[in-house]
């Protein structure tokens, strides 16, 4: 367990040392010295944020399943990393195409194994050489040093993401700059831009290769989405599958639980309608990291599926108990499983559900949702955004009162008198039939 100074040390050392390990790599490859972080600072952030996500929920593995899970996460955020740096700048900065086993050159067998070893090396060691380190610093120049680093890096991330955005590019603004005053701020903004483009060049030359095909295919996206509602893949899409999945979820889980146990019980994440959260987050995001591999074949898709989804099952597992207090499955009686928080049979489901939603039923949802018209779409769509946030804020809130009376807390403050009124523990208790309190 960690305070949250600890973890921002942690965050900037794992940073640190992946800069360092990822500096070092390029130079040995391309015989100079090369920044490889995304921002000017010694910093590179993804695996700063890779060590985070491994160190909170990954603290209860050992051996393999250390490994594996430490390797599954991390490349998933490389992953998704990719796919953002592309979506938002068009380039790609990093390219496996050329090692076996890669997936669109953004992730590959080799660096994935090297993700795990490392994740796996600092949850066992490093972790604690890191944090005994940090309590060798006085108290208050520990907290000031953490602060420091925290605004600079803010404002060089800010100062990045603003001039990689191509918003210096505007050659027409400075053309038509008659103040001294604007005429020195653009100036001074084409030569940051121009550092910072030739930087990232020289770090990221394989950004290059598919910038043209990367281009051509957000114009063909720009122009259909300008005349079909929630056309690809886009918010409007991914807001309205969460929404069917969710539902969709609930009622599969519903039926399964009555066919298996022969009861109807409650199977919904929130206290107003029948939505699985869990469900929709976990179309919603396979949808989103295997929308382009759609037309890969079955066992592809069943196999990215079973990883994909045992790793997300767990994550939510240990989210809940760390923020509720309550764990809302159990698979400790089912063979093959881990921690009891997911087991390879139901690992196996999510890969059968990932073959189904994205080959038979998503093509179908997809069709039906692009048919909204345009209007009409964009409000239904902020209305059910609105009612979802309130209904998982309200959720949140029993949930968490619910653990503060296991834990004797009185109610003083008015929302958690309103909770005991709306949501006592025996409403609760048909809602959420299977959460168990954990200490």
């Amino acid at each position: 367990m960690y305070t949250g100074y600890e973890f921002l040390w942690l965050f900037f050392s794992a940073s640190f040392l992946g800069w360092a390990l990822e500096t070092a790599s390029a130079a040995l490859s391309w015989r100079k010295f090369t920044n490889r972080g995304i921002v000017n600072a010694p910093f590179c952030i993804i695996y700063g944020v890779a060590l985070m996500v491994i160190t909170i929920f990954c603290q209860e593995l050992q051996g393999f399943w250390l490994f594996a899970e430490c390797m599954i996460l991390a490349t998933v955020i490389e992953w998704v990393a990719g796919h953002m740096i592309e979506r938002m700048y068009h380039e790609r900065w990093w390219d496996y195409s050329n090692r076996k086993w890669n997936l669109d050159g953004y992730i590959c067998l080799s660096a994935s194994v090297l993700w795990g070893a490392l994740g796996a090396v600092m949850m066992r060691w490093g972790n604690l050489l890191l944090e005994d380190i940090y309590h060798l610093l006085p108290y208050t120049v520990g907290r000031i040093v953490l602060w420091v680093l925290v605004g600079v890096l803010a404002l060089d991330m800010a100062a990045t993401l603003i001039i990689l955005s191509g918003r210096s590019r505007r050659m027409e603004q400075w053309e038509a700059v008659d103040s001294w005053l604007t005429g020195i701020s653009s100036n001074l903004e084409r030569k940051i831009y121009g550092w910072i483009d030739r930087r990232i060049r020289r770090a990221y030359p394989e950004k290059e290769g598919k910038r043209a095909e990367i281009l051509a295919e957000k114009a063909e996206r720009d122009e259909m989405s300008s005349t079909v509602f929630a056309y690809g893949c886009g918010f409007y899409k991914i807001v309205w599958l969460f929404l069917i999945g969710a539902f969709l979820g609930d009622i599969v889980e519903t039926i399964f639980c009555r066919i298996t146990g022969g009861v109807w019980m409650s199977r919904s994440s929130v206290v107003w309608g029948p939505f699985s959260v869990v469900w929709g987050l976990g179309i919603a995001g396979a949808t989103m990291l295997l929308y382009r591999y759609r037309d890969r074949s079955d066992r592809y898709i069943f196999m990215a599926g079973t990883f994909l989804g045992g790793a997300y099952e767990y994550l939510c597992s240990v989210f809940s108990e760390i923020v509720f207090g309550k764990v809302f499955w159990d698979y400790s009686d089912i063979p093959f499983n881990l921690g009891g928080r997911i087991n390879l049979l139901y690992c196996f489901f999510w890969g059968i559900a990932a073959v189904v939603w994205l080959k038979l039923l998503y093509p179908v949802i997809s069709g039906w949702i692009e048919k909204i018209p345009m209007k009409i779409g964009k409000i239904l769509t902020g209305i059910l955004i609105v009612f979802m946030c309130c209904n998982m804020i309200v959720s949140i809130m029993a949930l968490v009162r619910s653990d503060q009376r296991a834990h004797g807390v009185k109610a003083t403050y008015s929302w958690q008198q309103t909770m005991d009124e709306r949501f006592d523990d025996a409403r609760l208790q048909r809602i959420y039939p299977n959460a168990l309190k954990v200490e």
